[in-house]
């Protein structure tokens, strides 16, 4: 996997690791494809792969509720899909993500 670091989100947006099959859940440990016939509306997953500063209010920066590392769930139709080296991200504004997932 390239490093993530080479993209560089701006302002208050993330760049996300879409989960594997596996991470997902939606594959067994022994290889058997789960149907997810019912998923085809749920928020979509991911890993937190870069972070941006954080956008402006009133002359200050605002911190990111989120860090490097954290599996996020976000807006399955906010985001913007972007492939480097052959790799899939998704940038997402803060603002989609809908909440982090404590494993």
């Amino acid at each position: 996997m390239p490093e993530a670091s080479k993209i560089k989100p701006l302002g208050d947006r993330v760049v996300v690791r879409p989960l594997t099959a596996e991470e997902e859940g939606t594959v067994s440990a022994s290889g058997i494809i789960i149907p997810d016939t019912a998923d085809k509306e749920k928020p979509a997953q991911g890993v937190v792969v870069s972070v941006g500063p954080g956008k402006f209010d009133d002359g200050k920066r605002e911190p990111m509720d989120v860090s490097l590392g954290d599996r996020v769930i976000f807006s399955k139709y906010g985001y913007e899909e972007v492939e480097v080296e052959g790799d899939e991200y998704y940038i997402i504004s803060a603002s989609n993500i809908l909440g982090v997932i404590n494993a």
